[in-house]
């Protein structure tokens, strides 16, 4: 009997653990208010298309960090000041660097990411055509092998 009263002990606190750890999350997560449903959309995008630097490949929305909740905040105050989307991402990658962005722009820095592959692909490419250049040489045969292959070539005649 007392074991099973300590049982039902445990499983009440740990309910009542993931009931707290909930309320905090989403006491967490505000809602905010918009004037108009341009800005919410411009917000809700901006919040997806925003990658948290602290997090492994998770969007700002998405992100419980506190660094994400920053990111949500000052894409709210930002909004609200009337700046676009651009400026926002501009502020953004300026402040984190590209890997902020899922979509980072192409200059020098991230050309590599764009033409990396296809140039890998082309040295492999010109090493495939080098080496089969070198054996389309034909092999030099000694004395002793050149008349080994004449006799193979000779029809027998017995």
């Amino acid at each position: 009997m007392r074991t099973l009263t300590s049982s039902v002990i445990g499983a009440l606190a740990l309910v009542a653990t993931l009931f707290s750890l909930y309320a905090t999350a989403q006491a967490s997560i505000r809602e905010h208010e918009f004037e108009t449903e341009a800005q919410r959309q411009l917000y809700q995008t901006l919040t997806q298309e925003l990658r948290c630097p602290k997090c492994q490949n998770q969007n700002i929305a998405d992100s419980n960090a506190p660094l994400s909740a920053d990111m949500r905040d000052r894409t709210y105050t930002m909004i609200m000041e009337g700046k676009s989307r651009e400026e926002i991402i501009d502020y953004m990658v300026a402040r984190y660097g590209n890997f902020v962005h899922y979509r980072p722009p192409f200059n020098w820095y991230t050309s590599i990411l764009w033409w990396g592959p296809l140039l890998i692909i082309a040295i492999g490419i010109g090493v495939a055509w080098v080496m089969s250049r070198k054996r389309k040489q034909p092999l030099e045969l000694s004395a002793e092998e050149q008349e080994r292959l004449e006799q193979l070539r000779k029809p027998d005649h017995d």
